[in-house]
C-alpha cells in the first residue's frame, strides 16, 4: 500500500545525494555488539537494537517516508566509536549515549542511559576494547530519565543507589528537583502518552516502528538514581577530573529545565547535550510537559558560538544522541544553524501571533527559510515545526486560540453526538467521512470519524465497528505517511487500540508507581493531595488535622484536609505542631512514611501519640489507599 507521496520537484528538501551524515556516523567505529540484545538478571530483553536490522537491508518502502528512513539507518548504527583521542561514546544501547572520557588512570562517564542493564552492558563493551579503568566520575548533563537512570549499573556492588565512595557526580543546578518533580505529579498520564509517542507496543518493520526521530527506541530495565554530590552552578565554571579539564556552560529551560553543556579544551570537543542535534527537537513534547523557552534555547546556543567555536575553537562536537560533527568551520555553522531554527520558530510564531493568527493557523503556513529546509539536521523527525509552533503559542496564550465558540465547548461524546446529528445520523457521517478518505483529506476525514467513534454508545454494533475500523484505517495512512517518527507512532498505536481495544495501563494516581527514595517530604506530600479524589473528600463534614513526625528528619508535619483539598504544613517541632488541636498524631521514620503513602503500611502497628488513628486511614482512603488491617473504608 503506497501512502508516501513525493515533494514536487521545486519543493526545498535535503538531497540525498548528500551522504556526510552517513560519514560521520560511522567515524571512528571500533566494534559493534553482535547480538545487540541485551537483557536482564532473568533473561528478559531490556533492548534489541537488532530488530531495527531490516532499515539496512533493502531499500525505502512505500510506506515510510523516505527522509524518516534515512533518519532511522543513521540513529540504528551501534557500537563503540573513537570521537578523539580520548573520548569515546557507546552508541545504539538505549535510545541515548553514553560518552566515556579516558583521563590519567581512569575514565569519566557521561550521561549513563535509562536501564542500569544497558549502562553496565555499555561500559563492559568499552572495557572489553579499550580496557579496564576506574570510574572517576560520573556525569549527568540534564535532567531527563535516559542521561541518568542507568547510573547504577555502572557500580554493581552499589546499595540503595546511594553515591559512590570516592566518585563525584556531577549535575547541573536543580537537576534532583528537576528529575523528580517532573514524572511524580502527572507520571501515569505521561507514561500512558509516552507509551503511544515511542511506539513502545509497535512491531519493528516497515508498516510500524522504524524509530522515534532522536533514537530508536527507549530501554525497558532497571531505572536508578544516584543523587549528584557536585553541583555545577554557572557557565564558565572549570573543574579538572583525573587530568582532564572540563568548562562547563549553563543551559536550564531549553531541553530540559536542568541542563549543561561542557566543553574539554584539551580535545577541542563539545558536548553539547541536547541543545544541538540532527533533528528539529520538540518545544513541546506529545507525551506532555511545561512547554519549553525556544528563545532561550536560540539564546544559549548563540553563547556556544561565542564561548567554544569564537573564543575557544571547537574541532568536534558530540551530543546525547546522533553523531558528532567534525571540523571548526562545520562545527560553527552546525549551531549557528540550530540556533537559527529555535529563533527562527519563536519570533515567526509571535509576530504572527500579534498579528492576529491563533496557533493552528500559525502551524499550518508556517515555513523555514531556504538553508534550513534543506538542511538535514533541521527536518522534523523528532519535534515538528506543525506541533512546536503551536507550543510556542501555548506558552504566550494559553490554549485559548481567541475564538469565543471554543471558550464552552461540549466534551468529545457530547460533541460527537450533535455533529453525527447534524450531518444526518450515523450511516450518512460514516459515508461522508469514507468520501473525504476516498479523497485524500485525511486529516477532516479523522475528524469526522472522531465524532462518530465518541458517540458509538448511542448505535448499533455494525455501526460502531465500521466506524472504529474506518478511523484506524484513517490513522494508520496518516501515521504511515509521517516525517515525523513521533507522529508516525502516535497514529500506529491509535490505529491498533481502535483494532484491539486499548492495552491496560496503570491507571490514577502517582503513588502507585511508587516513590523515588530521594523525593523531598513536600514534593511526597504533593503527589498525595492530587489523589485525592475531591468529590468523595468534600462529603466528609469538616475538616480533618493529623500530625505527623518524622523522627530520622526532627521533622514535624501536618496534613490539613477541608473542601477537598490536602494541605501538608510543615511545623518547626513536634511541640509547636501539637499545641494546634489534631485529629491524630503519629510519629514515624521517612521509610515508614513512604510505605503509608503507597499502601504499604500495616494500620495496627501505626505509632500514634495521640487522637484517633481511623482519621488518617479516612484521608488515605479519599486517595484510593487501603491500609493493612485498617478499618474499611465504608465505615470511615
Amino acid at each position: 500500500m503506497a501512502v508516501y507521496h513525493s515533494p514536487p520537484a521545486s519543493a526545498l528538501t535535503p538531497s540525498f545525494a548528500d551522504v556526510q551524515d552517513f560519514v560521520d556516523a560511522d567515524r571512528g567505529l571500533i566494534a559493534s555488539l553482535k547480538p545487540c540484545v541485551i537483557k536482564n538478571a532473568n533473561g528478559k530483553v531490556v533492548w534489541n537494537n537488532d530488530e531495527f536490522d531490516f532499515m539496512h537491508k533493502s531499500p525505502c518502502p512505500s510506506t515510510v517516508d523516505p527522509k524518516l528512513w534515512r533518519q532511522g539507518q543513521l540513529l540504528s548504527k551501534q557500537g563503540l566509536y573513537r570521537v578523539t583521542d580520548s573520548i569515546h561514546q557507546i552508541r545504539g544501547f538505549d535510545i541515548s549515549h553514553m560518552t566515556v572520557v579516558e583521563g590519567r588512570s581512569g575514565v569519566i562517564v557521561i550521561d549513563p542511559l535509562i536501564s542500569c542493564e544497558c549502562a553496565a552492558a555499555a561500559l563492559k563493551f568499552y572495557q572489553q576494547h579499550r580496557g579496564v579503568r576506574p570510574i572517576k566520575a560520573l556525569i549527568y548533563t540534564h535532567s531527563h530519565v535516559d542521561h541518568y537512570g542507568g547510573a547504577a549499573g555502572l557500580f554493581p556492588d552499589l546499595k540503595n543507589d546511594a553515591a559512590p565512595d570516592g566518585v563525584p557526580v556531577i549535575a547541573p543546578e536543580g537537576f534532583m528537583e528537576e528529575a523528580l518533580s517532573e514524572n511524580i505529579l502527572a507520571g501515569p498520564i505521561m507514561r500512558r502518552r509516552a507509551a503511544h509517542m515511542y511506539g513502545a507496543q509497535l512491531p519493528r518493520c516497515a508498516a510500524g516502528s522504524v524509530g522515534v526521530g532522536l533514537g530508536m527506541g527507549t530501554s525497558s530495565g532497571r531505572v536508578s538514581l544516584i543523587p549528584p554530590t557536585t553541583i555545577i552552578s554557572h557557565t564558565s565554571q572549570q573543574i579538572s577530573i583525573d587530568g582532564v579539564a572540563i568548562v562547563f556552560q549553563m543551559v536550564p529551560n531549553t531541553e530540559a529545565p536542568s541542563e549543561m553543556n561542557m566543553y574539554f579544551p584539551q580535545e577541542r570537543a563539545l558536548l553539547i547535550a541536547e541543545c544541538a542535534g540532527h533533528s528539529l527537537h520538540n518545544i513541546i513534547t506529545p507525551r506532555g510537559a511545561l512547554v519549553r523557552d525556544a528563545k532561550a534555547w536560540a539564546r544559549y546556543l548563540d553563547e556556544s558560538l561565542t564561548l567554544f567555536c569564537d573564543a575557544a575553537g571547537s574541532d568536534v562536537l558530540l551530543s546525547s544522541h546522533g553523531w558528532p560533527t567534525w571540523g571548526a568551520a562545520n562545527v560553527k555553522k552546525y549551531i549557528a544553524e540550530q540556533r537559527d531554527l529555535y529563533g527562527y520558530c519563536h519570533d515567526q510564531t509571535v509576530r504572527l501571533m500579534n498579528c492576529g493568527l491563533n496557533g493552528a493557523e500559525i502551524a499550518e503556513t508556517f515555513v523555514l527559510p531556504p538553508n534550513l529546509r534543506r538542511a538535514w539536521h533541521a527536518q522534523g523527525f523528532y519535534g515538528s515545526v506543525s506541533h512546536n509552533v503551536k507550543g510556542i503559542y501555548q506558552r504566550y496564550m494559553t490554549w485559548y486560540d481567541g475564538r469565543a465558540e471554543n471558550l464552552w465547548k461540549w466534551p468529545p461524546k457530547e460533541e460527537g453526538s450533535r455533529y453525527v446529528q447534524a450531518f444526518g445520523g450515523p450511516q450518512e457521517t460514516l459515508r461522508k467521512a469514507k468520501q473525504f478518505f476516498a479523497d485524500g483529506d485525511l486529516r477532516f476525514a479523522a475528524t469526522i470519524l472522531s465524532h462518530l467513534v465518541a458517540s458509538q454508545e448511542e448505535y448499533t454494533q455494525p455501526i460502531q465497528e465500521e466506524s472504529r475500523e474506518a478511523l484506524a484505517q484513517v490513522f494508520e495512512r496518516l501515521g504511515l505517511g509521517s516525517e515525523n517518527a513521533l507522529w508516525r507512532n502516535i497514529y500506529l498505536c491509535q490505529s491498533r487500540d481502535l483494532k484491539q481495544g486499548p492495552r491496560r495501563m496503570v491507571q490514577g494516581s502517582p503513588l502507585q508507581a511508587g516513590l523515588p527514595p530521594q523525593l523531598s517530604i513536600q514534593d511526597s506530600f504533593s503527589a498525595l493531595s492530587v489523589s485525592i479524589n475531591g468529590e468523595d473528600a468534600c462529603r466528609h463534614n469538616g475538616t480533618i488535622h493529623i500530625g505527623i513526625q518524622l523522627e530520622d528528619l526532627n521533622q514535624a508535619w501536618a496534613l490539613i484536609l477541608s473542601n477537598g483539598v490536602l494541605t501538608s504544613r510543615q511545623y518547626g517541632n513536634l511541640k509547636t505542631l501539637e499545641a494546634i488541636p489534631q485529629d491524630c498524631v503519629i510519629t514515624l521514620n521517612v521509610s515508614q512514611l513512604r510505605d503509608l503513602l503507597t499502601g504499604k503500611a500495616d494500620f495496627e502497628s501505626l505509632s500514634v501519640l495521640s487522637g484517633r488513628p481511623a482519621m488518617l486511614a479516612k484521608i488515605l482512603s479519599f486517595a484510593g489507599i487501603e491500609m493493612k488491617n485498617g478499618p474499611p473504608a465504608s465505615h470511615l
